[in-house]
């Protein structure tokens, strides 16, 4: 299918829901400064530990009267948090700070010579950028290697690589299981190095990202959504499991429609290990994708409006010489109205329905032609590089 821009909008709950969201990348770098400024004030107290009235636990206070000793954590709670620590300690070095002109977000390691993948809502048009290491104050220089704003994903590269760079290790996707525990590492608000944890609240979720700068509102298929708190400038961070690996790349956070698009607490999106891995190895080889793993009907189209001005379909403008929907005996002029048994109401409803479905799989496509509905199978084709 042919490149487009897309509107996002809320859809009824399913098995694979659309969610409108709030991208997490490209914090204003100003912002940042003040954000951290305020919490380093917040952080200040109006007394210290010397002159407070409470007496150390476990010792006597001033009247010579033992205070009681808090329980110390259990077992099974030290382990808990014995695992983060390690994670935390493994993982955390191949996370970077990436600053855009006057924004930033994050990004992974990618490997020892220097490539480093993000989301390609975070660098936008940009084709040069400073990095920051997690151990270091120190910023690099760094390039686009290339950028694939479908799938949402980049990969930048260090002009002159320091030794000692940590590459991530990534995991498998087909094993991230529901109720697993996660860490979201990356810069939320320009905070550097921060880590949230929570759990897989979900698999395979197909999500529309609004449209933004640099950003065309792609549509993501198989995301991992996560209870980890997702924030401005987390863009492009590492979601991690307790073994160490990166199962996800932070994108973005789900938004509340009765809120004015303030982000819904505990609801945050994540391009899954093999989406990453696939696109990254491609662009770092080859500068571009020939393999999206995306499915297409090779058409041009737009949304289609009834004579009440309500959107029922998505009308095909153009069609790929070959391709799938030609295939098929599908025309310029054809509505599509249903992908399998998914309605079909807008262009924005087309590419969800596709995004959840493979390459080279068959699926019944009902269209109107001419006041008349009718139906084709088509063997859906793979959505090729811009």
């Amino acid at each position: 299918m042919s490149r487009h821009k897309e509107h996002t909008r809320p859809l009824p709950a399913g098995p694979r829901p659309t969610r409108p969201g709030v991208l997490t990348g490209r914090l204003p770098a100003a912002l940042a400064v003040a954000v951290a400024a305020a919490l380093t004030l917040a952080g200040c107290s109006s007394g210290s530990p010397a002159s407070s009235p409470v007496a150390a636990t476990g010792s006597p206070s001033a009247s010579g009267t033992k205070q009681p000793t808090t329980p110390g954590p259990s077992n099974g709670a030290t382990q808990l948090q014995e695992a983060y620590q390690t994670v935390i300690a493994n993982v955390l070095p191949s996370v970077v700070q990436i600053t855009t002109g006057d924004s930033l977000g994050s990004g992974i390691v990618y490997d020892d010579k220097g490539d480093i993948v993000t989301n390609a809502h975070v660098i936008g048009s940009a084709k040069s950028f400073t990095v920051t290491l997690a151990n270091s104050t120190k910023t690099l220089d760094a390039g686009l290697v290339a950028s694939y704003p479908d799938s949402d994903l980049a990969v930048i590269r260090l002009t002159s690589p320091p030794s000692g760079l940590r590459p991530a290790s990534f995991g498998d996707s087909g094993k991230v299981q529901l109720g697993q525990i996660t860490l979201a590492m990356g810069s939320p608000l320009g905070l550097s190095s921060s880590v949230t944890q929570g759990i897989v609240s979900a698999t395979g979720r197909t999500v529309s990202e609004p449209q933004a700068p640099g950003s065309p509102g792609a549509t993501i298929g198989n995301m991992v959504q996560t209870s980890a708190a997702i924030n401005p400038g987390n863009s492009g961070g590492a979601l991690v499991d307790l073994d160490s690996k990166v199962i996800g790349i932070n994108t973005l956070a789900a938004t509340e429609p009765q809120s004015n698009g303030a982000a819904a607490p505990g609801i945050g999106f994540a391009i899954p290990a093999s989406t990453i891995t696939n696109i990254a190895d491609q662009l770092i080889k080859q500068g571009k994708v020939t393999n999206s793993g995306r499915a297409a009907l090779g058409i041009t189209a737009r949304t289609s409006f009834d004579q009440q001005f309500q959107p029922a379909g998505a009308v095909i403008v153009a069609v790929t010489a070959g391709g799938a929907a030609a295939s098929a005996g599908l025309q310029a002029g054809d509505v599509i109205t249903k992908i399998g048994d998914t309605a079909v109401d807008s262009l924005n409803a087309l590419t969800t329905a596709l995004a959840s479905l493979t390459p080279g799989s068959k699926v019944t496509v009902t269209y109107t032609r001419d006041g008349a509905t009718k139906t084709a199978e088509v063997t859906l084709g793979e959505l090729e590089s811009p």
